[in-house]
């Protein structure tokens, strides 16, 4: 199993910090622990992060018992203000831990290390994420790279919900599946402290399921142009926000970030056949206000009709077009 130099162990987290959804600054470079700033949608968050390799606990330790031994530190030093994560790395799975530094404070042991079971790190990557309570207590989290963005979000209230037995029970039900969980059994179930945290995991975690099937079917290649670069979205035909859209991949296409900004506004579009088609009278509009320019690469870029995936049942299903057609006031 591979030992990563701590330079690319902390390229790992901004690569998954990147992957879900968000952009980083560096506030240091190669020093340990690293500060990022990190931002999307208005939102910015400053982030310290110390990191070590995920290995197993040696030969006197439960086989499913795998740790992060740490060195190079005489202890945690929480950043004021910061969110402040003790992330490990599996290279095996590509998946992280992390634990609570609040956890943490004070005079480290002789041979200090941190737990976290084989079974959870699996689970994370399967469903992005899975809790472990270790065997004093505390809730340690293995978790997807893409599901980092989430876990930075709420880091606090998501360990402090694994203290707590009915909420430990209830996150450990949303890993195995966030379908199964209700909003309800969130919303009765969860401290309202924590329950805004909780829902958005749920929430997190479905769309980071949405999207990685959708973009797996579409060989990460946007469907109207082929573009790939790590640009691509997971986007929904028929929106979210519509009573009758869902979360299976027939009711999900891939496309690059301009072509989802597009498609979404109503500019570009695909009928049940497939063929794509550009909104010429919109494209009018923009000409007469002075905004066309772009226009020629625009529809140039477009292929004549989307790429599809192999499997059949993957490709977007006539009745998610149509409606998303009509509902975006398309008349084909």
């Amino acid at each position: 199993m591979a030992r990563l130099p701590k330079r690319q162990l902390l390229e790992r987290f901004e690569d998954a910090v990147r992957l879900s959804g968000w952009s980083v600054l560096y506030l240091s470079k190669n020093v340990h622990p690293a500060r990022f700033q990190i931002y999307r949608n208005g939102r910015s968050y400053r982030v310290q992060t110390y990191i070590w390799n995920i290995t197993h606990g040696g030969a006197t330790r439960a086989a499913d018992e795998y740790r992060i031994q740490i060195t190079g530190i005489g202890g945690f030093e929480p950043e004021v203000g910061a969110r402040n994560l003790i992330l490990g790395w599996w290279d095996e799975a590509s998946v992280f831990a992390a634990w609570d530094i609040r956890q943490h404070i004070g005079a480290l042991s002789s041979s200090p290390s941190m737990q976290v079971s084989e079974g959870a790190l699996r689970q994370a990557l399967l469903t992005g994420f899975a809790p472990y309570v270790n065997q004093n207590g505390e809730t340690a989290v293995a978790l997807r790279p893409d599901f980092m963005g989430t876990y930075i979000q709420f880091l606090e209230q998501i360990h402090d919900s694994g203290m707590v037995p009915a909420e430990a029970n209830l996150l450990e039900k949303l890993s195995e599946d966030p379908e199964e969980v209700l909003d309800e059994e969130i919303e009765e179930g969860v401290a309202e402290k924590r329950k805004f945290a909780v829902l958005s995991a749920k929430r997190a975690l479905r769309a980071i399921d949405f999207s990685r099937r959708v973009l797996s079917a579409y060989e990460y290649k946007c469907a109207m142009c082929g573009l790939q670069l790590r640009l691509v979205d997971g986007a929904h035909i028929l929106p979210v926000a519509h009573p009758d859209s869902t979360d299976q991949t027939a009711n999900g296409v891939a496309l690059c970030a301009l072509h989802h900004r597009a498609f979404d506004r109503g500019l570009v579009t695909f009928d049940s056949k497939f063929k794509i088609h550009i909104n010429e009278p919109m494209v009018q509009t923009l000409v007469a206000q002075d905004r066309g320019d772009g226009l020629k690469v625009f529809r140039k870029a477009l292929r004549p009709i989307i790429f599809t995936p192999a499997e059949k049942m993957n490709r977007p299903a006539v009745k998610f077009v149509d409606k998303a057609n009509g509902v975006r006031g398309w008349e084909l």
